[in-house]
């Protein structure tokens, strides 16, 4: 009687073995399989523009096909390009930079680079240990959320070669570039603007974290100087809070000042979270908005002109720093001098019912 044998069982079928020997899809596995050369399907995946929409189309489709993913350390060694920049944020809990990283993101996909983004805390040693990761991986460009203040961080950025950007904020020495605006400039304008509206008795709520304390330093000389607080008053009252801020912490803030200053008749917010805090306190001690009280918050949130009252607050443009910061960095990424390194936004005071 025949006996049938029956296969190894320890034995891979063939395909696995070849895939598990070969390292993976290739981009030469992706080019044959949409009928081009391998040169074509690389410019196909890195400058689009440059073949046809036919042949990108057959590309995209073989890429989808078979799931490859580029090996960007590889083409980044023969081009001496990365593709990524990377960006650092105080926190990604507080909405007051998104605007600014999406405009970043969308800005830098046109060119064809990625966005690789770092949460650094308000804390200089954990800014300092993100950059030490992030110029490490060599990225086309960083992206940093205020002034570097960290000599350690400035040397080490200096001396990576790697072109940077400082935002939300303004010097006359800054590392590389620099798209930002004056915090004191703020706090001076605010001032102005409740003096002009007849506000005497005013008083601030900040979060903790450097341009919040400058924002409340410049706000305080400037109405000192306009007599908009008590002849006992060496500096005008306020109540700082942790960052980020909170809506919570702009409530309670609220309680604690008025404690202290009942006569207080203006406030200004280092956010528009910490106003919206305020505002919804006031509303539930009985505290009329704005003719007991007036409000003022900082970052234009997309819920401040819905509230009742709809809030006033200072306007940062932060889909402007965005572009302007991709900007910067495909120029010198792409061997450009950039003629103007400093550029200041400025702001805006924008008027609504509350103040």
């Amino acid at each position: 009687m025949a006996t049938k044998s029956l296969p190894d069982q320890t034995e891979e079928p063939r395909e696995r073995r070849g895939r598990r020997s070969g390292g993976g899809i290739t981009l030469r596995d992706v080019a044959k399989l949409a009928g081009v050369a391998p040169i074509t399907a690389s410019r196909a995946l890195n400058t689009p523009d440059a073949v046809s929409p036919e042949v990108l189309r057959k590309v995209k489709d073989a890429v989808e096909r078979t799931g490859y993913v580029p090996n960007m350390l590889a083409g980044g060694l023969a081009s001496s390009k990365s593709r990524l920049v990377a960006a650092v944020v105080p926190t990604i809990a507080g909405p007051v930079f998104l605007e600014m990283v999406q405009s970043l993101t969308e800005a830098l996909a046109e060119r064809g680079y990625q966005l690789m983004l770092g949460q650094s805390g308000y804390r200089d040693s954990r800014e300092d240990a993100l950059l030490e990761a992030i110029i490490g991986r060599r990225p086309d460009g960083v992206v940093l959320t205020g002034i570097m203040r960290s000599a350690d961080g400035r040397r080490r950025l200096l001396a990576s070669g790697i072109p940077v950007v400082e935002t939300w904020d303004l010097t006359p020495t800054p590392i590389d570039m620099l798209v930002g605006f004056s915090h004191e400039k703020i706090g001076a304008a605010v001032a102005d603007f409740l003096h002009r509206r007849g506000k005497r008795c005013v008083a601030s709520i900040n979060g903790n974290d450097e341009r919040a304390i400058r924002r409340h330093q410049a706000f305080s000389d400037a109405a000192m100087s306009l007599g908009m607080c008590h002849e006992d008053q060496s500096a005008v009252p306020g109540v700082v809070v942790p960052a980020p801020t909170t809506l919570g912490s702009g409530r309670s803030a609220l309680r604690e000042l008025l404690e202290r200053q009942p006569a207080v008749d203006a406030v200004f917010c280092s956010s528009d979270l910490i106003a919206l805090g305020v505002l919804t306190e006031a509303q539930a001690s009985g505290i009329k908005v704005p003719e007991q009280l007036a409000v003022i918050g900082f970052g234009d949130l997309s819920f401040a002109r819905d509230l009742h009252p709809a809030l006033t607050t200072v306007r940062i443009d932060g889909t402007s720093i965005g572009r302007k910061a991709a900007q910067f960095i495909i120029s010198r990424a792409d061997g450009q001098a950039v003629l103007d390194p400093i550029h200041d936004i400025g702001f805006s005071i924008v008027e609504r019912d509350s103040a």
